[in-house]
């Protein structure tokens, strides 16, 4: 009735709803009508190219979006491996081609410890591949790159601080 007083119509045969929560005791029938017509409650559908379950659980949409950026990283690898390229060049590639494949659509995402720590590993991984180990000349020996040098050499957000700032700008909105 009040979409109707400011000009709206809902169609109900063209709407669905789903109702997201992680509790069990969610799973009780809840109905929607619209002018006595039934709204159909969906399981899960695709928003902002994520596949949204009513549970909320995003590890197989994780695993689709960082294998997304896996098959990313390795069409650009070569020109990643470029040596003549500056680091702050092959980090704006990192940030514009890579990150925003895995980032696509993060802000319906609900992140559990497991599903950060899954990033930063990825993360990580792409740019210690990136920055490559260097050889220490006193002992001859390759230096791994650890965790501490790679934030020094990559000062910007990790990449659950940066899903997390794009939540809460779209839920401002």
């Amino acid at each position: 009735m009040a979409s109707k007083e400011i000009g709206l119509e809902v169609i109900a045969d063209k709407n669905k709803y789903m109702v997201m929560c992680r509790d069990q005791n969610s799973r009780q029938n809840h109905s929607t009508k619209v002018d006595n017509i039934s709204v159909e409650r969906m399981e899960e559908f695709k928003y902002l190219g994520t596949n949204l379950t009513n549970q909320n659980f995003i590890q197989k949409e994780n695993k689709r979006r960082l294998k997304s950026g896996k098959a990313c990283y390795f069409s650009v690898q070569y020109a990643l491996s470029f040596s003549l390229l500056f680091k702050n060049l092959k980090i704006k590639i990192y940030r514009t081609i890579i990150l925003s494949v895995v980032l696509y659509g993060c802000e319906t995402w609900s992140l559990t410890l497991r599903e950060e720590r899954t990033l930063r590993v990825f993360q990580n991984r792409v740019l210690r591949r990136r920055f490559r180990p260097k050889m220490d000349e006193i002992r001859g020996e390759w230096r791994k790159l650890h965790n501490e040098k790679l934030n020094d050499m990559y000062p910007s957000s990790s990449i659950a601080w940066v899903i997390k700032s794009r939540r809460m700008r779209w839920e401002v909105m």
